[in-house]
């Protein structure tokens, strides 16, 4: 018998209570209604999926969105059955859900942890209750420290916090406030991303043309920090993290040692993914594609089983593959494997990227370890622009 093929799922959960100042995800408030019709078309979108995956066994799940904790512990029991009912899942899987404070409870807690769950990931984003208003956060640091007890005495021993750095009028004393606070409860995995002001955002229509000021709205939020300040959050994160035992193991994640996120690994290098869910990306034999956005074509799934949902199919060039290879994995702070590039692809990595590799040496950019290629401190500072030197 063959060896089962590793997957990946990602489940979409497009329902939240409020959109955040920041956010740019494809999620909205919904009343129940509208969250029935979405878990009945979802576990239909499961069920149908079963015949093309037979030959794969899922090694994480991870529950996204949106506010998958929004949902009533029921409709999150029912997703997970329909997983487990139409997937091989390991018996050592990585299951992930991620909660917000103000939507957790006790009950809840209890129902996914009885459906398999054996990771949270908490919106935290800051411990100072002036910058959570700013970002349009429904919760008080308070409420996180509930939800924090709550999943601790649910039984939770793999838990992340998401923190949000770079946010308008922060600065490195409140940030290590947060961090400090954030790393004291002892989680095992902290993730801390610099805010990205995106298009279509509230923050995009006050700070796109850097003033901060809307005078339609008559409202005023402090500068976002300038670039050496965003720097020097940058460095000191890694720092304090370091002396709560944390270590860096991708350019905006910190974990204790055996906790590094198994799911998120797997995009980074390039393992099969499935998408379920409105909206939902997949990467499955090299080829690239994602759910309909539009919600009542998705909604439609439930009453003609069998509808085409999915979008934007891309095929994967050999060219398209080895930059994806290159500028995922070196997110990695081990870097990228020289040997895993010759295996993928035929190739030695200098015959490819020869000249690339050159040039971001001489600017110490990047640099070896044994059979290895990863950035350098100075390269992560920029590692954008290394990125974009592996495009063809």
């Amino acid at each position: 018998m063959c060896e089962k093929k590793e997957l990946e799922l990602y489940v979409h959960i497009p329902f939240c209570v409020r959109k955040c100042a920041y956010c740019d995800f494809l999620s909205a408030p919904a009343d129940t209604q509208e969250r029935t019709l979405y878990i009945d078309a979802l576990t239909e979108e499961i069920r149908a999926r079963k015949n093309d995956f037979t030959a794969y066994r899922v090694s994480t799940i991870f529950l996204g969105g949106g506010t998958p904790s929004i949902l009533e512990g029921g409709d999150s029991a029912r997703i997970f059955r329909a997983l487990q009912e139409n997937f091989d899942i390991s018996d050592d899987a990585e299951i992930t859900m991620e909660v917000n404070p103000g939507t957790v409870t006790e009950e809840k807690a209890a129902s996914w942890r009885k459906s398999g769950v054996n990771r949270l990931s908490i919106g935290l984003q800051s411990a100072d209750d002036r910058e959570l208003k700013m970002l349009g956060r429904i919760h008080t640091y308070r409420e996180f420290l509930d939800t924090w007890k709550i999943v601790r005495e649910a039984g939770f021993e793999n838990v992340n916090v998401d923190l949000i750095s770079a946010t308008p009028g922060q600065n490195l004393r409140s940030w290590s406030e947060t961090l400090r606070k954030a790393a004291d409860l002892g989680p095992e995995h902290i993730s801390a991303y610099s805010l990205i002001v995106e298009e279509g955002t509230p923050f995009y229509e006050r700070y796109g043309d850097g003033s901060g000021e809307d005078e339609d709205k008559g409202n005023h939020l402090p500068p976002l920090p300038d670039e050496d300040t965003e720097r020097e959050i940058y460095k000191a994160t890694e720092k304090i993290l370091a002396e709560y035992g944390y270590h860096r193991y991708e350019i905006s994640n910190y974990a204790k040692t055996g906790y590094e996120c198994r799911h998120n690994l797997g995009y980074w290098e390039r393992k099969e993914y499935l998408g379920l869910g409105l909206g939902a990306s997949s990467l499955i034999s090299e080829c690239r594609f994602h759910n309909t956005a539009d919600m009542g074509k998705y909604l439609r799934l439930y009453e003609n089983a069998g509808t085409d949902i999915c979008e934007d199919i891309e095929h994967l060039s050999v060219e398209d593959q080895m930059e994806e290879f290159m500028f995922l994995g070196l997110r990695k702070t081990v870097g990228i494997s020289v040997d895993d590039f010759r295996k993928a692809f035929g190739k030695e990595i200098r015959e490819v990227y020869g000249e690339q590799m050159r040039k971001l040496e001489e600017q110490r950019l990047i640099e070896y370890s044994g059979n290895r290629v990863r950035l350098t401190e100075r390269g992560t500072d920029i590692s954008n622009y290394v990125f974009s030197e592996f495009m063809f």
